[in-house]
């Protein structure tokens, strides 16, 4: 999960104000990241009961973006207020204690006040993870996306860079999107191929609901050869949902990434998901600069 180990030390005090956690989760049972209604199972839920536990007293939750119904993250960060003084060991080791198996925490630390979770992030980074083959996955079932249909993925990655820059994504966001404007600064895109997984990796500023996956639809249409090189492009253009193709399923999609000023101290990722991470160098792993950072990044609604 971080680029470089993390010693569970038992020197420090962390607490008495903003406190962050960095934290990985399997999304496949869960409805999303949101709170639900009651019954309903989500990571913002669980999580929350479990800090609140540690903390002794009731905490609240922002994190850096609210993922789908079974969406998973390798890398998620949140914050929340406290009294509360444990030490690193006290807060890790207990709060995954209170957790079920398919939550954990890997890091806690103090923050400043202007600290905040999604705001004072400058840019997110999602994989995408497609097992190309006739046949389905068992083992992996709900861990990666699945087609028969043979993928070109040097086509998929020519065609994805019609999406880098600044654009209206109106054609690859969901219908229910509540962001107030479909603009985002879409920083790279690259789609690669080990042996029968095909990856989407993929880092902006901030996404659209479903952008993420409605992208890894339209790229699939055009890597199996059902649509053409310039589609991806004219379909951007044309800002319209209705043109751009079938939603990817979620059980694919991973937040690998959110990267912060190095101010706040938040420790690096190295991106996952953990099967995948082998295929790629410590480079491709590693976090990614923007080289494109305006006020726009920060006010902006998340998936």
């Amino acid at each position: 999960m971080f680029l470089y180990p993390q010693e569970l030390t038992t020197d420090n005090a962390i607490g008495g104000g903003r406190v962050a956690l960095a934290f990985e989760y399997d999304g496949r049972k869960f409805h999303g990241w949101q709170l639900q209604k009651s019954g309903v199972r989500s990571v913002e839920a669980e999580l929350t009961k479990a800090v609140s536990r540690v903390a002794d007293h009731p905490i609240n939750l922002v994190c850096a973006g609210r993922t789908d119904t079974g969406v998973h993250a390798s890398y998620q960060i949140a914050h929340f207020e406290t009294h509360a003084v444990r030490n690193l060991r006290s807060w890790v080791m207990g709060i995954n204690t209170a957790l079920p198996f398919d939550i954990a925490v890997h890091w806690a630390g103090n923050t400043s006040e202007d600290f905040h979770a999604r705001f004072s992030a400058v840019y997110r980074r999602y994989r995408y993870v497609i097992y190309n083959s006739p046949v389905r996955p068992g083992i992996q079932r709900g861990q990666v996306s699945w087609t028969f249909r043979e993928l070109d993925a040097e086509r998929m990655h020519e065609a994805a860079q019609s999406l880098v820059g600044e654009h209206d994504f109106s054609s690859f966001r969901a219908a229910g999107c509540q962001s107030r404007t479909p603009i985002r600064f879409l920083e790279q895109i690259k789609v690669t191929r080990k042996a029968n997984f095909v990856v989407i990796d993929v880092q902006a500023n901030a996404f659209l609901h479903h952008m993420v996956r409605n992208i890894a639809g339209a790229l699939m249409a055009v890597g199996s050869g059902k649509q053409s090189l310039s589609w991806i492009h004219d379909i951007l253009a044309a800002k319209d949902r209705t043109l751009a193709g079938v939603t990817a399923p979620p059980h694919g999609l991973y937040l690998v990434d959110v990267g912060y000023p190095d101010s706040y101290e938040i420790p690096p990722a190295e991106c996952g998901p953990g099967f995948a991470r082998p295929w790629f160098s410590v480079v491709d792993n590693s976090p990614v600069q923007p080289t494109h950072i305006h006020p726009k990044q920060k006010p902006v609604q998340m998936p």
